[in-house]
């Protein structure tokens, strides 16, 4: 029998659905061409260029802080303390909220708002990383498309990376950065309720939870800790037919709210409906934005908090290196596997196999 392939061929030689043969693959233009190395700053030119306010050498040095390599981890401490005296005169925002309720959204309507006033915008987007990948999309600057040409904002997408929270380890330092070239609001916008929240509220003076109406139980899956760290809480998407949901629900969590102890602040959290879209709502929480920070700068409180976090970090940082120290210990790492099959064949207790680990760590 003939082959259909060879028949169609000899049927359809003349006809347009022969596939003409394909062209080689052109040579490369420049076969000789080879990029040239980007030579690496010097710590006094990034601190000099920080200070100036210079964009690209700021987020440079924020990607410094965020590498993994010893190299890079030096020369990031060195710059960051350089930067430490010219920091800390800023407003630090954390913003939590469930996923849907338009965090990005809101941020840009805010962010054009709080620039409109004369402030300088930085905003510390933190996007989930894959457990199994590890990548993420860092998607954020796609969905706010004016801020992102305001030259008083500067927008930078960090991976969370399985951190606590979803706030990237490095946040704290990258707050330094951006409040020593000169932005003195930061905006830090979280993973999403689900997680704890204790990280980012260690590093901001208010914490924002977005909230949205029209969901069902609009209290059902947001824990109490979260509501308990909530110093405002915004009701978005309160816009058409929304509106009177929106009050509803405005309603049900100043009822919630009213049920939990006085924070150490003495500040009674406050809730406000806004529309992102349409721009409703963000004056009067801006002002109420204003009005905490007036309030706990008078009373103590913000003072306090900030002192409380650096000590916080500091703890932190020295739990997070005597992790990592022991996980890459070469006396360590290579009893893992023969350990976690100990525990996994019931030999030995899960809490009797860490015990002997960290004998032998500290041991030898």
């Amino acid at each position: 029998m003939e082959h259909y392939e060879e028949h169609h061929k000899e049927t359809f030689r003349d006809s347009a659905l022969e596939v003409a043969a394909g062209v080689e693959r052109p040579p490369v233009v420049n076969p000789h061409y080879k990029r040239a190395k980007r030579r690496r700053l010097s710590a006094d030119e990034y601190v000099e260029g920080i200070l100036a306010g210079n964009i690209t050498v700021l987020s440079q040095a924020i990607t410094l802080t965020e590498s993994l390599l010893a190299e890079h981890h030096e020369l990031a401490q060195r710059i960051i303390e350089r930067c430490l005296p010219h920091a800390g005169r800023s407003v630090r925002i954390g913003i939590t909220g469930v996923p849907g309720a338009g965090k990005s959204t809101f941020i840009e309507a805010m962010g054009g708002k709080v620039t409109g006033l004369g402030h300088k915008l930085a905003v510390l987007a933190i996007d989930p990383s894959s457990e199994r990948t590890k990548g993420s999309v860092l998607g954020d600057k796609t969905r706010m498309e004016t801020l992102v040409h305001n030259p008083d904002a500067f927008i930078r997408p960090s991976p969370s990376a399985g951190s606590l929270g979803g706030v990237a380890r490095k946040t704290r330092e990258s707050v330094i950065l951006c409040e020593a070239a000169g932005f003195d609001v930061i905006f830090i916008e979280t993973v999403g309720v689900g997680q704890s929240e204790t990280a980012v509220h260690s590093m901001v003076d208010l914490f924002l939870l977005i909230q949205i109406s029209g969901a069902g139980d609009e209290l059902q899956g947001i824990k109490r800790g979260i509501m308990e760290m909530a110093d405002m809480v915004a009701i978005n998407k309160a816009d058409g037919d929304n509106v009177p949901r929106a009050e509803l629900t405005k309603r049900q969590f100043l009822n919630a709210l009213a049920l939990f102890p006085m924070p150490e602040s003495e500040w009674k959290p406050r809730v406000y409906t806004t529309s992102s879209t349409k721009g409703t709502g963000l004056t009067e929480l801006w002002r109420g934005i204003e009005d905490y920070l007036k309030f706990t700068k008078t009373n103590g409180y913000f003072d306090r908090n900030r002192s409380r976090q650096a000590k916080y970090w500091m703890y932190e940082t020295i739990d997070s290196e005597l992790r990592d120290n022991f996980y890459k210990s070469p006396r360590i790492e290579p009893l893992l596997a023969e350990y976690e099959k100990r525990v996994l064949e019931d030999k030995i207790s899960s809490f009797a196999a860490a015990r002997e680990l960290l004998d032998r760590y500290y041991s030898e």
